[in-house]
């Protein structure tokens, strides 16, 4: 989907800086940050993004009763996703409330239900895994989770096969930078450089 990955790069959600590398509170060096919130910010793009979210959605699991957004970047898309598809929502936090009725998961469902996941940007997999592993434990069957982004990391495959749970991402790594290049936010001299990150993230550069 070449018209996500260009409108990722054209509102910043997704920045390539390969000559200067950010570095993720992991400590790892990228070149490149992704901050899909600033989807929001921007009702064309946004409107494209949920739509295809949702025909995502409808296309690999059919079957889907309820759509569970991950705290907090997932919320809002998960919200949109469900209005487009008529479906119920909740989210999963973080953590259990400190008050009240002290939810994890919030809003209305039953053991049993088919669940998918809606998650903005998917890099090792451990928080989206940590949302699927509440969920099971609540009784639901979760039958999968679509992104906005992913890394295409090994380790996030991993961590989704070992559950037993499919995902899908309207975009990925290897598609956008491609794209980058193309729409001349990289020079092609960078790409190889970029390439390298993907393939070993946690020793580049070190």
């Amino acid at each position: 989907m070449s018209s996500v990955e260009k409108n990722l790069l054209k509102i910043k959600a997704v920045f390539l800086s390969p000559k200067a590398p950010f570095t993720w509170a992991s400590g790892i060096k990228s070149p490149i940050y992704c901050d899909n919130r600033l989807v929001l910010s921007y009702p064309e793009v946004r409107g494209e993004i949920e739509h295809a979210l949702a025909d995502l959605v409808k296309e690999k699991f059919p079957e889907c009763e309820i759509l569970m957004g991950t705290a907090t970047a997932g919320i809002p898309h998960a919200a949109y996703v469900s209005e487009y598809l008529g479906l119920p929502m909740g989210y999963v936090r973080s953590g259990n409330k400190d008050h009240g009725r002290q939810n994890k998961i919030e809003g209305y469902y039953e053991k049993g239900d088919k669940v998918v996941v809606i998650e903005d940007l998917i890099s090792t997999g451990k928080s989206s895994i940590e949302v699927v592993n509440s969920l099971i434990e609540a009784g639901v069957e979760v039958i999968g989770c679509v992104s906005i982004f992913s890394y295409g990391f090994d380790e996030a495959q991993n961590a989704f096969d070992a559950v037993n749970v499919p995902y899908y991402s309207l975009a990925n790594f290897n598609n956008l930078v491609k794209v980058a290049v193309e729409e001349g936010y990289i020079e092609q001299e960078d790409l190889n450089d970029v390439l390298e990150w993907r393939k070993s993230p946690r020793t580049w550069r070190v």
